[in-house]
C-alpha cells in the first residue's frame, strides 16, 4: 500500500531542461520525484499528447545503471511512443552497490511512489498498469511481483537474479568475490552469510509466492551463466516459488539441466512462439498466472515478445499467454502502430 505522505508530497515535478538525454528518444524527459524519505527521485519520463486514459508501463535500469542509462531500456520508451502508453523509468536507488538499492524495502518505495506519482501527472489505466525488467532490472521486477502484486496488471521479468546469496556464490571463485559478489557485499555490509536474513529479504525467492495473483511472465536464456552473468536455474527456482505443488520442477532436475543444458527426461520441448523470433523458447511450464521460459539465447531480453505480451493483460481479466497478432520490432526498437 502506499503511504499516507505520498499525497501531499507527489504533486510537484521538477523537469530538466528541454535538452535531449544521450540514448533516449527525444520525447522522454528527466523528472524528479519527491519521495516520502525527502529525497527526489530521478527518472525518466514520457506522457502522450492524447486525451484519456492510457497504459503505463514501468520500465526498470539494469543492475550497474541509473534512472538516465539507455540501452535496450530505450526500447520500452521507443514503444511507448507509438503506442500511445505511458513510460516511466525510475532510479531506485541507483546502481546495486550501495544499502538503499538492490531491492532493499527503500528502493521498493521508490518504485511504488514512482507509479503513485504517474497517476498524478497522467491518465493512467489502472487496469494496464505493467511492469518489465532484464538482469537486474528482471530481479527487481520479480521482487515487485512478490511485495506489490496488487499494483500490476502484467509483469515480465528476463534474466533476473532470484536469490542474491546464491548469485553471490555464482560470482565467488576460489574464495575471491568478483565485481558482482563485491556489489553485493557492498549493498548488505557483509558478504551473504548462510541463512542471511538481509539477503533473504533483498531476493525475490523469498516474497514471489505473494505473486500467484498477477500475471508473471519469467524468462531467461539458456547461455546465461556462461555467456553471461547470471545462470538460468534463477528463473526455474523463480517459478518454482508461485507454482502449484504439481507444477514445480524438481530442483536435482534443475540443476541438471544447467549442466548439461539437455531437457531432463520427462520435460517436454516449449511450443513455437513466433514472438520470440530467432530466440527459440526450448522449454516452458506454466501454473496458474505465472510462466517460466528457457529461450535460445544468453543474458537478454526479447523486446518484442516481452512487450506485446504485456500489451494482452488487462488487470482482473484471466492471463492471456498466447499472443496471435503481434506488432513486430525492427531492429531500432520501433514497433508499428
Amino acid at each position: 500500500m502506499l503511504r499516507p505522505l505520498l499525497a501531499a508530497t507527489l504533486l510537484t515535478v521538477s523537469l530538466s531542461s528541454a535538452q535531449t538525454t544521450p540514448g533516449w528518444p527525444a520525447e522522454v524527459t528527466k523528472v524528479e520525484i519527491p519521495c516520502s524519505d525527502g529525497v527526489k527521485q530521478a527518472a525518466m519520463w514520457f506522457n502522450p499528447s492524447a486525451k484519456g486514459k492510457k497504459p503505463l508501463l514501468v520500465g526498470l535500469h539494469t543492475w550497474s545503471s541509473h534512472f538516465a542509462s539507455a540501452g535496450g531500456d530505450a526500447v520500452y520508451a521507443k514503444w511507448c511512443i507509438d503506442q500511445g502508453w505511458i513510460f516511466i523509468h525510475p532510479d531506485f536507488r541507483g546502481p546495486n552497490w550501495t544499502p538503499p538499492a538492490m531491492g532493499s524495502d527503500r528502493a521498493v518505495q521508490d518504485v511504488v511512489e514512482a507509479v503513485a506519482w504517474a497517476k498524478t501527472q497522467a491518465e493512467v489505466d489502472d487496469s494496464r498498469v505493467y511492469l518489465i525488467g532484464v538482469s537486474g532490472g528482471g530481479h527487481m521486477a520479480m521482487q515487485m511481483a512478490g511485495r506489490h502484486p496488487e499494483l500490476w496488471a502484467g509483469v515480465s521479468a528476463w534474466c533476473g537474479i532470484a536469490d542474491i546469496a546464491q548469485w553471490h556464490r555464482d560470482h565467488t571463485k576460489d574464495g575471491k568475490p568478483d565485481r558482482y559478489a563485491q556489489n553485493i557485499e557492498a549493498a548488505l555490509g557483509h558478504a551473504p552469510t548462510a541463512d542471511d536474513a538481509e539477503a533473504r529479504k533483498r531476493s525475490p525467492l523469498t516474497r514471489l509466492k505473494n505473486a500467484a495473483s498477477v500475471p508473471l511472465d519469467i524468462a531467461h536464456g539458456i547461455h546465461d551463466g556462461r555467456k553471461g552473468s547470471v545462470p538460468f536455474t534463477h528463473a526455474l527456482l523463480a517459478f518454482n516459488q508461485v507454482a502449484a505443488e504439481a507444477d514445480k520442477l524438481p530442483v536435482e532436475a534443475i540443476q541438471a539441466y544447467y549442466a548439461s543444458q539437455t531437457l531432463p527426461a520427462g520435460w517436454a520441448a516449449s511450443p513455437p512462439d513466433p514472438t520470440f523470433g530467432l530466440n527459440t523458447p526450448l522449454f516452458r511450464r506454466t501454473s496458474g498466472n505465472t510462466r517460466v521460459t528457457i529461450f535460445e539465447g544468453g543474458h537478454e531480453i526479447v523486446h518484442q515478445a516481452a512487450l506485446n505480451w504485456l500489451a494482452k493483460q488487462r488487470k482482473g481479466q484471466p492471463v492471456v499467454w498466447e499472443v496471435k497478432d503481434f506488432i513486430p520490432l525492427a531492429a531500432d526498437g520501433t514497433s508499428g502502430k
